[in-house]
This record gives structure tokens, sequence and C-alpha cells, in this order.
């Protein structure tokens, strides 16, 4: 059976932009996009729901794809699921992706920093975690935005620009008014508008996501488990993008439209 050697799972298609940082620095390593569609939005369920959900589509994908590792490419699924999930299947390495408190500390020289995530994450004792061990000396302004993540989802790749300097406007105005000087982008939705809000937030606010340090971790991992040269070289569904509801015409033409901006091939939904 082919074997993939990453299976990048998000509740969405948030963390696209993360299989496509590691494949830039890795391009023989073969990846595979799963959007657990079905199952969207995580940021609104419970912890329970949120777990339950998180090993059943994890365990379904790695099967499926016989996967040598897992990168959880969704920060609401990595700091409430990641422990039981490395728990329920400790064979295969699991990484996960979570606020880049520790970065965002490095960088804001006001000590006053924004987290914009989702509901979830901002609430989850391990977020407040994070930010007592790497910005214990900040002030952490925390806003989740669950209509910004289903705009991304939905809306994105057919809006106007004027449409989506106005949908990040709330949380850049939220954000300014409380003087923050860092903005943590802590759901991985958010990475595909990081240049809107870069170029619509004041002068010297910085716009920090966790793409790059999750794909290096990814690789480091996989390459201490499997060696040096593990990556199994291009397979038939590399790069590939699947869902695990099967979509509407409105939402397969928009995952369709996504698949076309990024240049990945269109999967379709997984039976499961």
């Amino acid at each position: 059976m082919e074997r993939v050697d990453f299976v990048f799972l998000d509740s969405g298609t948030g963390g696209i932009p993360y299989m496509l940082d590691l494949k830039q620095k890795c391009p023989e390593a073969s990846c595979v996009y799963l959007g657990d569609t079905k199952n969207f939005p995580y940021g609104e369920k419970s912890e329970s729901e949120i777990i339950s959900c998180a090993k059943s589509v994890v365990g379904k994908a790695i099967e499926r794809w016989n996967a040598k590792a897992v990168v959880i490419a969704c920060n609401t699924m990595s700091v409430t699921a990641l422990s039981s999930l490395r728990l329920c299947y400790p064979e295969i390495p699991i990484i996960g992706t979570v606020p880049a408190v520790r970065l965002a500390a490095k960088e804001s020289a006001k000590r006053r920093i924004g987290l914009l995530a989702t509901n979830a994450t901002v609430n989850h004792p391990y977020t407040q975690k994070l930010i007592d061990d790497f910005a214990s000396d900040c002030v952490v302004e925390k806003r989740g935005d669950p209509e910004l993540v289903s705009f991304i989802e939905h809306s994105l790749f057919f809006a106007t620009d004027e449409e989506k300097k106005n949908a990040v406007k709330p949380s850049l105005d939220f954000f300014a008014s409380k003087d923050c000087d860092a903005i943590i982008l802590g759901c991985t939705h958010f990475t595909h508008i990081a240049d809107i809000m870069r170029k619509e937030a004041s002068e010297g606010v910085k716009i920090i996501d966790s793409r790059n340090g999750v794909s290096n971790h990814a690789l480091d991992v996989a390459e201490k488990k499997y060696g040096k040269h593990f990556f199994s070289g291009k397979s038939a569904f590399d790069k590939s993008f699947f869902v695990t509801k099967a979509p509407c015409e409105k939402e397969e033409t928009e995952y369709k439209t996504l698949c076309s901006y990024f240049d990945i091939p269109w999967g379709g939904a997984v039976d499961f």
C-alpha cells in the first residue's frame, strides 16, 4: 500500500498554507490535506466534542493514506486534543499547531500582544499556559472571531478587496484600541488573510503566525522517527485537498476555486 509522508488535518481549509510551507522546504515529502468539513467549525464545539471528532478523523486518515506522520494544522484541535491523540495513536508522530505566543513576545516592543483565534482556543487553559510560560511580562488581549473564520472558509476567494478589508477591520480595530503592536493569528484559517492584515494594520504592528515553526518541527520529528531519507517520494495524492463531507454545488465551487488559487489537486470527499 502506498504511503503518504504527512497528512495535514484541519476542520476546513485553514491549514493549506502550512502544508505548502512544508512542501516548499521539502518538495520530496508527499503530503495530503484533509479538511474535516463534516465537523466544521471545531472552534464552537465543547472540549469533549472536539476530542471525539479529532480522534475519529485522525484514525481514519492514518488508515486511509498509511500516513507516516500527522500534522494537526488547527490550533483548536491542537490545544484541546493533541495529548489525547498522541495517547490514542502512539506509533505515529503527531505534530500540533499552537498560537505563536513565544515569537510574539520576542517581537512586541510595547509588551502588548493581541491573540486572534477561535473561541475554543481563546478560552482554553492550554492557551493561558502558553501565555504564562512565554509572555508573562506582556498584556495579552484575546479575541475570538468565528465570523471571520466562516468568511475565510466560505467567501474569501470570491470576495472583493473591499470585502476583505471590511472582514478584517473589526479585529484590527479591536487590537488597535488595546494598543497592541503584535497580533498572533491563533487559527490557521487566518493565515489566508495574513498579508491583508499586514497591509491594513497600523504602522509598526506585526502579524505573526506559526506556519514556519510548525513545518520545521514536522520535518525534524519525522526525520528523528524514520531517518534522514524517510520520504516516500511523489504520491499520486500529493498536495491533494480532500474533505469529509460531500459538498453541495456551491461548496464544491468554493473548494475548486481555492485549489486553483493554490495550484493543488481537488481530491473530493473521502468515504469514511
